[in-house]
């Protein structure tokens, strides 16, 4: 499909630099095809689900996975970021440098010598390859839980291009950008959707008989990157990896069966159910890297609705709730929701959507 067709203009002033206080004050476009939209905020959701439902979540943690540092080569030296976005061994990242002209193979990167990260301020590194777009990966000095703790001692929380632009990451960003049930390490962007969970609206979700379970995908900086290319043919996803548990899966294919719905909350969650889906709808237990690339004509297996934020235009967020919901349907709300001023992105608001062909009230 042409990437154009999933354009749109959106006001500057409609990018949230800060949450919702509190969490679940955020506003919800309630999405059903075929019918009005609703305005609502997050702490109605107990009243727009069922007993039975199941929300999925993703429990990924984000890492201070953002560093700044020096390039060596010979004598000569030059400043670098690196934004990590996926871990292939103990102690190797793929990540995206900036500049990425400024690296080559073999270059030693010296990251967070400012005296204050663990190990004396040391976090080195080596370019082992150099990809494409400013892409590469590293091999660090350190291995396994010791650099996991000089990258909490020396990293930075990766806020969003859009964010970052803007104002600086700071305390108050590590726990704005985790959700409250964040759990498996790994992530260098946040699942959104579930930010606006807070523990009172845990409680009357139990109240109202709504289950939830669990998934893991550690969502890499790849998300961020727009789609260049002018057809979603010639567009390249970046791997992340994640698991379903059989305990999970076993649990969501029993709610399936006795009629409760399941609603993904975030794209993440939604992308990673896809992934383990089989044909016939049935989720099996999963482990693995997913490049899954969703885009309108696919056919959904799992999901019944999907809550997730406001996403970049032409981005392939955009095109997965387009393929969910319909792109009529989604260009209307994506109207709506910046005429009414709604809050976009990561720290934004939300929709709840129903799959397209469900739109009959199941």
């Amino acid at each position: 499909m042409r990437v154009d067709l999933f354009d749109f203009d959106l006001p500057e002033e409609r990018i949230a630099l800060r949450p919702a206080e509190p969490r679940d004050s955020a506003k919800l476009l309630v999405v059903k095809p075929g019918e009005t939209l609703r305005d609502s905020i997050v702490g109605d959701l107990p009243s727009l689900l069922r007993e039975g439902d199941v929300l999925v979540f993703n429990d990924t943690k984000v890492i201070p996975a953002q560093l700044k540092g020096m390039r060596k080569r010979g004598e000569a030296m030059a400043q670098v970021e690196a934004t990590l976005h996926m871990r292939v061994a103990p102690d190797r990242w793929q990540a995206f440098m900036r500049p990425g002209k400024r690296i080559v193979a073999g270059d030693r990167i010296h990251f967070g010598h400012d005296g204050n990260s663990c190990f004396l301020g040391q976090l080195d590194a080596t370019v082992i390859e150099k990809g494409e777009a400013g892409e590469a990966l590293l091999g660090f000095d350190l291995s396994g839980p010791f650099l996991d703790e000089a990258l909490h001692a020396v990293g930075h929380i990766p806020l969003p291009p859009y964010i970052a632009s803007k104002r600086d990451d700071d305390e108050r960003d590590r726990a704005d950008y985790q959700t409250i049930y964040a759990r498996e390490e790994g992530a260098v962007a946040a699942p959104t959707a579930g930010l606006h969970f807070t523990p009172e609206l845990f409680a009357a979700l139990d109240a109202k008989g709504v289950e939830r379970r669990f998934v893991t995908l550690h969502v890499g900086a790849g998300t961020f990157l727009p789609v260049k290319a002018d057809d979603t043919a010639d567009h390249k996803m970046h791997a992340e990896t994640g698991s379903v548990s059989p305990e999970t899966a076993a649990e969501l294919n029993a709610a399936k069966a006795r009629g409760g719905r399941i609603v993904a909350v975030g794209t993440t969650s939604l992308r990673l159910l896809e992934s383990a889906a089989r044909d016939d709808g049935r989720i099996e237990p999963w482990s693995g890297p997913t490049d899954i690339f969703i885009t309108p004509g696919y056919r959904f297996r799992t999901a019944d609705m999907l809550m997730t934020n406001f996403h970049l235009p032409r981005s392939t967020l955009f095109m997965l709730v387009a393929a969910f919901s319909g792109l009529e349907t989604m260009r209307s709300a994506y109207a709506h929701a910046i005429e009414d001023r709604y809050r976009f992105y990561s720290y934004g608001d939300a929709s709840l959507l129903y799959r397209a062909e469900l739109s009959d009230g199941r």
